[in-house]
């Protein structure tokens, strides 16, 4: 009776190890991206795998890293094994090529779309019933108004806040003098500049700071996910900056853990009809323009300009107003 309990538990303690070994067998891919992009990531791995079983592929193990975009370039720059890189602008994934070429300075045209898949546009979330009546770029440089905005320098979505309001302000016949002083200005009216996008919103929605949180449309929708719909009001400017949140394979990390097919595989299926549909559905505006149609009322029409039309490539976006030094660090007084 020993014998066969011994020879069972040892049956067992191998099935196991087995089953350990075949589940370290796995590759393993770490996506690291930026806050408002948790929901849609987490639907899109969901998707993915079901994508390499349908094509027959093995099975991977998908990992997320979500934080403040340019704090997750430079924890990729530091050593983070990032797979992919997520981000929502081009300067993060310069920075890549930029510190230890870690990927190639042509990094954006290997995919489609300058490599992204998709758009989106600023949006202000303000208090039920819009009470300072908040309905464009001026009004948030009012007496008495608090602005709730992440960090430029560490956030995209601060810079995109950043580029818009400079953007209207020049659409309104500013010069540059004039547009700096409306965009510090506005900037005076931040209570507290949260290093990423996440956490700019708890500080609107649960600690109650600010009369306006100045985010990306898809925030929004995680917004009403997690506190009701009925606790805010979008509004959407005349002007945004267009968000091209751009995506890039990490090829130093790749060609040493042997996972570039996974992680080309990975990006391309953001371009196919199922990723484009779930970036709808979390109200990311899609590239695939039959996508686009079907989804029409949840992506009200707003001026969007483009950023490297406007104020240059993003080098020298970088490189003029976030680096430090740059006009930003001029303007703002903590």
């Amino acid at each position: 009776m020993k014998r066969l309990l011994s020879a069972s538990l040892l049956a067992a303690g191998l099935a196991w190890g087995a089953n350990a070994l075949a589940a370290d067998a796995k590759p393993t891919l770490l996506n690291v991206s930026y806050d408002v992009m948790r929901d849609f990531y987490k639907d899109y791995n969901a998707a993915f795998t079901q994508h390499l079983k349908d094509e027959g592929k093995p099975e991977a193990n998908l990992q997320l890293s979500f934080g403040g975009s340019s704090k997750q370039a430079r924890s990729v720059i530091d050593g983070l094994q990032a797979d992919v890189i997520t981000m929502n602008m081009a300067t993060d994934i310069n920075a890549l090529a930029d510190n230890g070429a870690l990927v190639p300075k042509d990094w954006a045209t290997r995919l489609p779309n300058n490599s992204a898949p998709f758009t989106s546009a600023t949006v202000f979330i303000v208090r039920k019933g819009n009470p300072k009546a908040l309905k464009d770029w001026p009004d948030l440089i009012k007496d008495g108004v608090e602005v709730v905005v992440p960090n430029p320098k560490t956030s995209g979505n601060g810079r995109y806040t950043y580029l818009s309001a400079w953007a209207y302000a020049q659409r309104h016949g500013a010069d540059d003098a004039k547009a700096r002083e409306f965009v510090g200005k506005l900037f005076k009216q931040v209570p507290v500049l949260d290093t990423g996008g996440r956490a700019a919103t708890t500080t609107f929605m649960k600690n109650q700071i600010g009369d306006v949180l100045v985010t990306f449309e898809n925030e929004a929708e995680m917004i009403a996910r997690e506190f009701g719909r009925d606790q805010f009001e979008v509004v959407y400017p005349s002007v945004s900056a267009e968000a091209e949140p751009p995506v890039a394979v990490v090829d130093k990390v790749v060609d040493k853990k042997g996972t570039r097919a996974l992680a080309e595989d990975y990006l391309k299926f953001l371009w196919s009809p199922e990723g484009q549909e779930i970036a709808a559905r979390n109200y990311l505006r899609p590239r695939d323009p039959a996508v686009a149609a079907k989804y029409t009322d949840r992506f009200p029409k707003v001026e969007l300009i483009s950023v490297e039309k406007t104020f240059g490539d993003w080098r020298t976006v970088q490189k003029t107003h976030f680096a430090d030094g740059g006009v930003f660090d001029q303007i703002y007084q903590p």
